[in-house]
């Protein structure tokens, strides 16, 4: 049976009638391939960038501060 098979196509319908039933949404989104050519470097270059910008520093510093008090109310 292939992968366009009346029979699978059916069972995605379903399943997909069944999320929509409880309210959900199907979204598709395009992420990046972290397997193509490049997006190391890329990757690093923006970390660079960013470990290099001191509004950066400030901004993980709130995040952290946040979530560690978040995380004490959770205990």
């Amino acid at each position: 049976m292939n992968e366009a098979s009346p029979s699978r196509q059916n069972k995605f319908a379903r399943f997909r009638a069944r999320k929509k039933a409880k309210g959900l949404r199907e979204i598709r989104m395009w992420v990046p391939d972290v397997n193509a050519a490049g997006f190391q470097e890329r990757l690093d270059e923006q970390i660079a960038r960013l470990n290099a910008s001191a509004s950066e520093r400030e901004t993980l510093d709130f995040i952290e501060a946040v979530m560690s008090d978040t995380m004490k109310d959770a205990d």
